[in-house]
C-alpha cells in the first residue's frame, strides 16, 4: 500500500479465479480496521431473463414483508430493542472524565454496540432476499418515496426497518441468483382489488380486503402484493412483446439483406416503428 508498505490482512475468502483486484479501500469501523477490494473479470454475466413464477412483496411496519403467496414475515426492531442498552452505555459515556482514556473506551463501546445493531439488520435482510428468490423467478417491489416516508410520523420506525437497504439487497442477491427484480408504480397498491381491479377505499385502520364487487377477501398487505405482482405481470408481458417484436424485425432484416448483418441504426429505426 502506498506509504504504508506492506500490511497483513486476514482474507475472509479467497479471491475467485479468473477476477483481478483493481482497488484497494481501507475503512475504519469501531470493530476494527477492513481493506475493501474491487475485483474485476472479463467475463459478462447476463441480465435475468424474464419469465417463469412470479411474486410481489409488500414492505411495511405491521409486517416487514408480506408476499403475494399470502406469507407474512415479521418485522425485527433493531434499534428499538436495544434503545435500553444504548441509554445505559450512553449514560457510562457521560459519567467518565472528559477527554480521558476511560471516556474513549466508554464512546467505543458505544460505536461497537451500533455496529452490532446494523450487523444484525444487513444480515436479516441477506438472508431474507435469499428466501425470496428461493421461491420464485421473478420478483416485483413498490417504488417507495423512501425519503418523504422517514420524516414522517414513524420515521424511526421505517428507519429501523431499512427498506431502502432491504430492496438493494434484494436486487444484487437477484441479479446473483438469475432471478429477474423490477420496481413497479406503489400509488393505489392498498385501494385495489387484485381480483377484479376496482377501487375499494380502505383507511390503516382496516386490515382486511373485502371487495365489495366480487367477494375477494384476504389480508390487507398480501391483497397488496397480489397488485404488486398484476403490475409486474403486465408490464413484463409489453416489455417481453418489444423484445420479441424487435427480434422478428431483426430476423426479417437479416434475410431481406442476402445474409448481411443489419446495421445499428436500421435495427433502431425498425423497432421504434415497431413500437
Amino acid at each position: 500500500m502506498p506509504v504504508f508498505g506492506w500490511v497483513k490482512t486476514v482474507m475472509h475468502r479467497p479471491l475467485p479465479d479468473g477476477f483481478e483486484v483493481k482497488q484497494a479501500r481501507v475503512v475504519k469501523r469501531a470493530s476494527g480496521w477492513y481493506i475493501q477490494l474491487v475485483i474485476q473479470s472479463d467475463v459478462k454475466i447476463p441480465d435475468p431473463p424474464i419469465g417463469g413464477y412470479a411474486i410481489g412483496i409488500d414492505v411495511g411496519l405491521s409486517h416487514f414483508v408480506a408476499t403475494s403467496e399470502g406469507e407474512l414475515i415479521g418485522r425485527p426492531r433493531f434499534f428499538v430493542d436495544a434503545q435500553h442498552r444504548l441509554k445505559v452505555l450512553n449514560r457510562a459515556v457521560a459519567r467518565k472524565q472528559k477527554g480521558s482514556k476511560n471516556q474513549q473506551k466508554a464512546r467505543q463501546r458505544v460505536a461497537r454496540f451500533y455496529e452490532r445493531i446494523a450487523n444484525r439488520r444487513k444480515d436479516f435482510h441477506r438472508k431474507l432476499a435469499h428466501h425470496l428468490c428461493d421461491q420464485a423467478e421473478m420478483i416485483f417491489a413498490e417504488e417507495l418515496n423512501l425519503k418523504g416516508l422517514a420524516k414522517g410520523m414513524l420515521g424511526k420506525h421505517c428507519l429501523d426497518a431499512g427498506w431502502g437497504q432491504f430492496l438493494e439487497t434484494l436486487r444484487w442477491v437477484c441479479f446473483k441468483r438469475g432471478v429477474h427484480f423490477q420496481k413497479v408504480a406503489a400509488n393505489g397498491t392498498s385501494q385495489e382489488c387484485p381480483s377484479c381491479g376496482v377501487a375499494v377505499k380502505k383507511d390503516l385502520s382496516m386490515r382486511r380486503h373485502e371487495c365489495p364487487e366480487c367477494g375477494y377477501t384476504t389480508n390487507r398487505d398480501v391483497a397488496s402484493g397480489q397488485v404488486i405482482r398484476n403490475r409486474g405481470l403486465a408490464s413484463t408481458e409489453h416489455v417481453a412483446e418489444l423484445v420479441e417484436a424487435c427480434r422478428s424485425v431483426a430476423v426479417g432484416q437479416t434475410v431481406q439483406s442476402c445474409g448481411a448483418t443489419p446495421s445499428r441504426e436500421a435495427l433502431k429505426q425498425e423497432f421504434l416503428k415497431a413500437i
